[in-house]
């Protein structure tokens, strides 16, 4: 299957936004250039649209779209504890299963092609990611201790051997620790040896509010940081979910490992978490991508808020407005967010050879004209609904708006019926 985008204003990422054509086959970028002539099976006309990179989100709960609006304006550990584990505990795996397909299509309606996902029944978040066609790397979340912590890693590695690779490798399975306050050191450990047993990365959510650190200072006179450097984390590449509150100590520590961090702006704003100074992390020469956080937190999963929001904390927090710039927010989103994956060979600018993970954007809208910066009006002006065609791996997922082999109005019923089983009836 060939497919050509003809005369779109390509953002590869690497050089200079110019009119080029893209011809894709099977699943790999095999040109790009001014006016291909070779045939395709299909060809699209990009004229009025701008051609870059499928959006890269770097941290999500896929599995809590059913959480959407539900508990909002809560601290952090209320929001937990109260309101999202008791839910979580009676979910079964279909509930699961349903609400992660909205999140995966609501995901690529709004641009992104691949994220990095922790829940549980991963099994069921993986059979949506098949049936949808995104991209992403998912991991069964380890906590606890014990025998319940065991049996979560039995869990993971079973994970691991039915999905690693599977969906034409669209589906890559890593090792999940939870966090510092609820892993153990024997845990941690475990999960280090399982990273290490088939050679994959770690995701761990890390300092993403001052408690976190208190707590951990308290019981182990270091920071969260300290304690799982001295455990040997940082010996894998790992996937650090928000990373807010880095002390000095903390970023000697980490600007020499292989880590990589997810700036998750609009959750951390939402639970008052604060403000990572990822200005700060960049000139230390951490890697940063972008993420949303689950929808239960984050409420949507379109990381064109997500790239504005992270703009602008960065601007109020340095009292500076050219403190970032908005091609390095898209960057962020794009190739660093591969980097963060370890997934920059494959994906995250659009090179010959690379995976043909692209989306449109209409510019053909009142809000984005007219251009004076193509990078200024995707990041400040755009939103999700701005993507017109979504293509992963070299299909055509969506196309003029609509997903192509996805009934959308059955899974959004189906999500409500769910809904109103565990929820308290508010509407």
């Amino acid at each position: 299957m060939k497919i050509k985008i003809k005369n779109g204003i390509v953002l590869d990422m690497v050089g200079v936004p110019e009119r080029k054509d893209i011809l894709i086959e099977n699943d790999k970028i095999i040109q790009i250039d001014k006016n291909i002539t070779k045939e395709a099976d299909e060809t699209i006309d990009a004229s009025y649209q701008a051609v870059m990179p499928g959006l890269i989100n770097c941290h999500n709960h896929v599995g809590m779209s059913i959480f959407r609006g539900y508990s909002d304006d809560l601290e952090l550990q209320d929001w937990l504890q109260k309101a999202i584990w008791p839910i979580e505990d009676n979910l079964k795996a279909d509930d699961v299963y349903y609400s992660s397909k909205l999140g995966c299509i609501e995901m690529l309606k709004s641009g992104t092609t691949t994220f990095s996902d922790m829940y549980f029944f991963m099994e069921d978040v993986a059979k949506a990611m098949e049936e949808t066609g995104i991209r992403g790397m998912i991991g069964r979340t380890i906590l606890s201790e014990g025998k319940e912590a065991d049996k979560r890693i039995q869990e993971a590695e079973k994970l691991y051997k039915e999905y690693h690779n599977k969906a034409e490798g669209r589906i890559k399975v890593n090792v999940v620790l939870h966090a510092p306050y609820t892993c153990p050191p024997d845990v941690i450990k475990k999960g280090i040896a399982l990273s290490e047993k088939y050679n994959v990365d770690i995701q761990i959510h890390l300092s993403e509010t001052e408690k976190e650190n208190e707590d951990i200072q308290k019981e182990y006179g270091k920071s969260p940081t300290q304690y799982l450097n001295d455990l040997g984390l940082f010996s894998r590449h790992c996937v650090l979910a928000h990373g807010v509150h880095l002390s000095e100590k903390d970023l000697e520590i980490l600007k020499d490992k292989n880590v990589g961090i997810s700036h998750n702006p609009i959750s951390n704003l939402k639970l008052a978490s604060g403000i990572a100074d990822i200005v700060k992390y960049r000139k230390l020469g951490l890697t940063v991508g972008l993420g949303t956080d689950g929808s239960g937190s984050t409420n949507t999963l379109d990381m064109f808020e997500e790239m504005k929001v992270a703009s602008y904390m960065q601007k109020v927090l340095h009292k500076k407005a050219s403190c970032i710039q908005a091609k390095e927010i898209l960057e962020m989103a794009t190739i660093e967010g591969a980097k963060v994956l370890g997934l920059e060979k494959e994906i995250g600018t659009l090179e010959v050879g690379k995976k043909a993970d692209i989306i449109l954007i209409n510019l053909q809208k009142p809000h984005l004209q007219p251009i004076h910066d193509i990078y200024s009006c995707l990041v400040y002006s755009a939103i999700g609904q701005d993507v017109d065609t979504t293509i992963v791996d070299g299909k055509i997922i969506m196309q003029n708006r609509e997903l192509k082999e996805i009934d959308e109005k059955d899974l959004i019923e189906k999500c409500n019926e769910i809904k109103e089983q565990y929820f308290k009836k508010i509407v």
